[in-house]
């Protein structure tokens, strides 16, 4: 009786699970085969490995249940009376112990394979930030700061009412991505500047932790143009979820051209630093900085989170002494949340944010902040939390 329930049982649950299986797209719960060839080699030591798995499953649960059912109490059986047997002993360590090291020698190829660096013809440097990536190209003199785009920050919060549907990678886009060649050796470097993180794009299976204080490597060679993307794998702080990686892997030709046109850019916005700005210009910007860095825990209206994060608007750093507001927004505050901005933002867009906290949601005080003042502070700062701001001549209520 209690045989044909347990039958029963099992081809119910065998009846419900199959059909789901043979729908249901493989590609999508396996590891990807990627493009590069560490990636491949990856994906079949793990298939390999998984097959191996598959095999010792059935055949060690397949002895288990003829076991059972052939020799049953219901048929008769009596249980055998043994001590032990020398013979299963040495099979029973022996047998693992060979598939261990069938398992463990083309593992070990494929790991020392992963750590070969020699031969790379580009470096980038990837320093992991609460919540964003910078990237560092170290031959081409170019870097940027990489993180969840703007929109799709903005759609995430709380309160919004955004449609969701209308983005195609919800969570899953950044405003600048990392551009790089395809058939080049590309050697990572990864380093934290706060918590740990890491960083990690399953198409070429590269995954390396970030960490405060060390610079770890990986490499990969990719030979298909495309965007693939990642993500932080690390738990490094409360919107760990938004810190997304973005890769676009174009040919030789196209890259040769998004790197002139980055080196162009960053000239360009050496000369923007040192020109006087408009306090409607430095508002506007300062707009979009705060959607993209400040937003998550100050929220749109400024109003903060009660409890965790405090409010822009009327608050006492943003209404108050705008030397202690550059200070704060620039150093952070010791023991809390509020990271210094020095090293995340640029000369322009600390400014921007700073005039901007100051003529926003209420505050209204007139006061602007100019990106070559910026640039003078970030020059005079040192190992220690003092700067000195009465020098520079902040202008106050200019409309």
């Amino acid at each position: 009786m209690r045989f044909g329930i347990i039958r029963w049982m099992l081809i119910g649950l065998i009846a419900t699970v199959l059909p789901s299986v043979g729908l249901a797209e493989w590609g999508n719960v396996n590891m990807p085969k990627g493009v590069t060839e560490i990636s491949r080699e990856v994906h079949g030591l793990h298939m390999t490995i998984f097959y191996i798995c598959c095999i010792i499953g059935v055949l060690v649960f397949g002895v288990m249940f003829y076991s059972i059912f052939k020799h049953r109490k219901s048929q008769g059986v009596r249980a055998a009376e043994f001590h032990e047997s020398t013979t299963v002993e040495i099979l029973w360590t022996v047998v693992p112990l060979v598939i261990l090291i069938a398992m463990a020698i083309p593992a070990a190829r494929v790991l020392i394979k992963m750590e070969d660096f020699t031969g790379s013809e580009m470096s980038i440097k990837v320093t992991g930030y609460q919540w964003r990536w910078q990237y560092e190209y170290l031959d081409e003199g170019i870097s940027f700061y990489s993180q969840l785009d703007p929109e799709h920050n903005a759609a995430r919060q709380k309160d919004s009412d955004v449609d969701l549907t209308q983005f195609d990678n919800y969570l899953k886009e950044v405003d600048k991505p990392l551009v790089v060649p395809v058939g080049k050796k590309i050697r990572f470097l990864h380093t934290s500047a706060d918590v740990i993180h890491s960083w990690w794009v399953p198409a070429f299976s590269v995954k390396k932790d970030a960490n405060p204080g060390f610079i770890n490597e990986n490499w990969a060679l990719i030979e298909e143009p495309g965007v693939y993307r990642g993500k932080c794998t690390e738990l490094c702080g409360r919107d760990h979820g938004f810190m997304p990686v973005v890769v676009h892997a174009l040919p030789q030709e196209e890259y040769d051209q998004w790197v002139s046109e980055q080196q162009d850019l960053m000239a360009e916005n050496a000369s923007q630093t040192d020109r006087q700005w408009t306090k409607e210009e430095l508002i506007a910007q300062g707009e979009k900085v705060y959607g993209a860095s400040c937003l998550g825990c100050h929220q749109a209206e400024g109003q903060g989170i009660p409890g965790m994060f405090p409010a822009i608007a009327g608050s006492q750093v943003a209404t108050g002494n705008i030397e202690t507001h550059i200070e704060t927004v620039m150093l952070g505050v010791p023991d809390t949340p509020m990271d210094g901005y020095a090293s995340k933002l640029d000369d322009i867009d600390l400014a921007a944010v700073i005039t901007y906290q100051r003529n926003a949601f209420g505050n209204n005080l007139g006061d602007t902040v100019q990106p070559y003042q910026m640039k003078s502070l970030r020059q005079g700062l040192n190992q220690s939390r003092a700067v000195v701001l009465d020098q520079f001549d902040i202008t106050r209520g200019v409309n």
